[in-house]
Order: C-alpha cells, then sequence, then structure tokens
C-alpha cells in the first residue's frame, strides 16, 4: 500500500507496538541504504517535511536523518508491505547515508548489478557542466546531442555485428560502449534510464 497522509492511518501500529521498521532505498540506483524505525509521528514528519525521519530508540525522540552530518534523505515515497507492517522507502541521499561515512550501511555486501547504472547515471549528471578537457565524458557533452546520438548510432550497429557473428568477448564490449553512450545521451536530453523502464514497465501492464 502507498502511504500517505490519507492512509497513514490504516497501518498496523498497534500490532507492533507503535513502532515499525523502516527500509530507505535509493530511488535511482535501487541500493538498500540503511534501516531505522518510525512511529506515527516520524512517519508524519516525513511526508510533511519531505525529508526522511525516524524514532531514535536510544534517544527517545524523533530524529532526521542527516540532522548532524547534512546527508539527509529526500522522501520520494513510502509503501508498506502485505501485512502493513513494515515500511519501504524509497528516497534520494544527500551525501552518504551510513555513519561511517559509507555509500550503505551494507557497504561490505555485494550489490545488484543494475544497480551500478544508477550510480553510473549521477556520474555523468556531474560531468555535463565539467570542462570538456577534464574527461570523455564532458568533451562528448560539449559537442552536442546530435554527436552524442550519432555514437550511439555507431555503438548499436558494432553491437549487432558482433551478435551476428557469435563474437561473445567483442559483444560484452560493444554492449557496454553502446550502454554507457545511450546514458550520456539519455541525461543529455535531461532524462534517465528511469524514463525508458518506465515505457517498459507501462507496456508490460498492458
Amino acid at each position: 500500500m502507498k502511504i500517505t497522509q490519507d492512509t497513514q492511518n490504516l497501518l498496523a501500529w498497534e500490532k507492533m507496538d507503535n513502532l515499525l521498521p523502516a527500509i530507505v532505498q535509493d530511488a535511482v540506483t535501487g541500493k538498500v541504504l540503511m534501516q531505522g524505525y518510525m512511529n506515527p509521528e516520524a512517519l508524519e514528519t516525513t511526508l510533511e517535511s519531505g525529508k526522511v525521519t525516524f524514532f531514535s530508540r536510544s534517544k527517545q525522540r524523533l530524529w532526521q536523518k542527516g540532522e548532524t552530518s547534512g546527508n539527509t534523505l529526500d522522501l520520494v515515497s513510502v509503501s508498506s508491505d502485505c501485512d502493513d507492517d513494515s515500511l519501504l522507502i524509497l528516497a534520494n541521499p544527500n551525501g552518504p547515508t551510513c555513519h561511517t561515512g559509507a555509500e550503505s550501511c551494507w557497504f561490505e555486501g555485494d550489490v545488484a548489478d543494475y544497480t551500478f547504472i544508477g550510480d553510473l547515471e549521477r556520474v555523468l549528471a556531474a560531468r555535463k557542466s565539467a570542462d570538456p578537457e577534464s574527461s570523455y565524458t564532458a568533451k562528448l557533452y560539449s559537442k552536442g546531442v546530435k554527436r552524442i546520438a550519432q555514437k550511439v548510432g555507431e555503438e548499436g550497429v558494432e553491437t549487432a555485428l558482433a551478435a551476428t557473428v557469435m563474437d561473445k568477448e567483442e559483444l560484452q564490449n560493444e554492449a557496454a560502449d553502446l550502454l554507457y553512450h545511450l546514458t550520456v545521451l539519455l541525461q543529455a536530453c535531461d532524462m534517465s534510464v528511469s524514463d525508458a523502464v518506465n515505457v517498459l514497465r507501462a507496456r508490460h501492464k498492458g
């Protein structure tokens, strides 16, 4: 269930002694960032402020993530599980989430491959306004959308050719080049991979 100010009272607060576990996931990369706990007031504050706020069991008070470090979490959405007794929060982090300075509190674990695309998008976005001489990506942006689109076309053809001759190593390399240049093109057009994914999701539902 998607949680809003109108539906938050439907959660199983009494079942969980007024304290629900809340998992925070990066809205772009899909990485699991941290776990906290929310009482009704923390959830209400999160929904109203747009900043993820928890109930600190050690301090026995509301605690906005990043209130000291500045590494806040900007709320995207909140949903509950099938029993309405735990929360999944999608958020955009402003800096590292873990108190150790790591991006995630699970920094020693493996992450799914697809999360790297989100990481790549953030790196590419940061280079849109960089000095063209500072990197290949910045130089590519400086040449404009038409040149980037041309590169996507070239890499697409090379990917197809590698597949037709069943050169799997070359296919991997060319597919990587294609994904990279396509991501750059989307960023240059102020779009993201998520925009394409949303189209696929809508088609799948149909």
